[in-house]
């Protein structure tokens, strides 16, 4: 269920070292998350999720390693960039850009969602404890936030390019500039207004991550050492000083408890560890470049690439499994949450999780050559035209956008019980994309690829 035969067309010669950049960052949040859960059986013998940053508050510092999500925005820019540009010179639309890259989010996780809902509704119908499927649809959906996110700047790519195209940098530091505004409207202004205004903020941080992405893909001024260290220096520096002077929390992800938040949304901390994260990874670039360039070493790294959508959304299911079969039948150690047999027991528990998670890629396989099928009876290339159908493509993804961030804030069984309108607006919003090209569009699409080729 990864990304095979649903990309659209990318450059000719692949950046190994975007690859291996999105594959980190893919592996460190699964590493991160599978590391800071906290399992517990409770008196009444249910299961139980102590929150490990709340509990032990000096492990919200490993946030600044386990937090890489700037990292997959800035190689999503440079791979997005070259897309974009392929499908333009091949005399593609936006709408159809727009729409393969949706598909490349939407197919992988629609059919995990019919598992996770499948599942929470047999639980339901045999009276399962409804604030444990409460948590459990949590859990299952703690991942989604990324995905309205994603589909939303990557919607808005066509105009974004364009914009960088025109003013380089400048368009880097105007989105820079409007995210500090808005947060600073978030941190002064004490009205409702002001904290639905942060929701901007969701596209504005991230946004300068995945621009920054585009002038590296273009040769620019990122490309040379010393941009690079400017912006790791300068934005670790602008973190520390929001942390120790400013109202900001160390963690770069959301605790409860905390009055300002770093992630929820996105925070003036985060954007300076953002940047000092992208720079890094500039400033790193071109040894690893060349030290990738061998067909070699970059095997090793796109088949990660390839399955990042089903390493993202399935990595909490070993989680739910193991909890079930070793703390609800008291075989795991429970030792004090943060205590020194705590953390021994936690490569155990790690490995534990990557021998299950195996297994389930394994058993996916089947599930990852049918969509592998289905996307391409989808036509991830063609081109759309029409104002009908570029009108059934934006009601679609706004459909998706708002029930993956709906899922992404309650869950997808925040009552204890699925959330079937939830669901119905996801899926009927993933058919109205799908739909929206037309089979002639694709021989059209078809036509001019080979006509580029000759």
């Amino acid at each position: 269920m990864g990304e095979r035969g649903i990309d659209v067309k990318e450059t000719s010669v692949r950046n190994g070292y975007v690859d291996l950049l999105r594959a980190a960052a893919i592996v460190l949040v699964v590493v991160g998350h599978w590391l800071i859960t906290a399992l517990e059986r409770a008196s009444d013998g249910s299961l139980a999720a102590p929150e490990l940053m709340a509990v032990v508050p000096w492990t919200q510092w490993l946030t600044l390693v386990f937090q890489i999500m700037p990292v997959f925005f800035l190689a999503g820019g440079y791979a997005a960039a070259g897309s974009w540009s392929a499908c333009r010179a091949e005399g593609g639309t936006a709408a159809g850009w727009i729409r393969g890259r949706a598909l490349r989010l939407l197919m992988p996780t629609g059919p995990y969602l019919v598992l996770a809902l499948g599942g929470l509704l047999i639980a339901a119908a045999f009276r399962a404890d409804p604030v444990l499927l409460r948590m459990i649809g949590w859990a299952l959906a703690m991942q989604f936030w990324f995905l309205p996110v994603y589909l939303m700047i990557s919607a808005l790519t066509p105009w974004l390019y364009a914009l960088h195209r025109r003013w380089g940098l400048s368009a880097v530091a105007v989105t820079a500039v409007a995210a500090v505004g808005v947060d600073l409207v978030v941190l002064g202004v004490d009205m409702e207004w002001a904290g639905r205004a942060g929701l901007l903020n969701y596209l504005l941080v991230w946004t300068v991550s995945y621009q920054l992405g585009f002038d590296w893909k273009d040769g620019g001024v990122t490309t040379r050492p010393w941009f690079g260290a400017v912006l790791a220096v300068g934005g670790a520096a602008g973190y520390a000083a929001l942390v120790e002077f400013g109202p900001f929390p160390v963690s770069l992800v959301l605790v409860t408890g905390e009055e300002v938040s770093n992630t929820n949304p996105p925070s003036l901390a985060m954007l300076a560890w953002l940047v000092a994260q992208c720079g890094l990874c500039l400033l790193l670039a071109p040894r690893a470049e060349r030290a990738l360039r061998s067909a070699r070493r970059r095997r090793f790294v796109e088949p990660l690439g390839r399955v990042s959508m089903t390493l993202y959304l399935w990595h909490m299911v070993p989680v739910l499994g193991a909890g079930a079969a070793f703390y609800l039948t008291d075989l795991a150690p429970e030792p004090e949450v943060g205590s020194g047999a705590w953390w021994a027991w936690r490569p155990g528990w790690i490995l534990v999780l990557a021998a299950l998670f195996c297994l389930l890629l394994l058993a996916l396989r089947p599930v990852d050559g049918l969509l592998i099928r289905l996307a391409r009876r989808a036509r991830p290339q063609a081109a759309i035209t029409g104002a009908w159908r570029t009108l059934l493509l934006t009601v679609g993804l706004a459909a998706t956008v708002w029930a993956l961030a709906h899922w992404a804030v309650q869950g997808l069984a925040w009552g204890g019980s699925p959330d079937w309108p939830t669901a119905l607006a996801f899926g009927a919003g993933a058919a109205l994309v799908g739909a929206a090209a037309t089979r002639r569009a694709a021989a059209e699409t078809t036509d001019m690829a080979a006509r580029a080729g000759s």
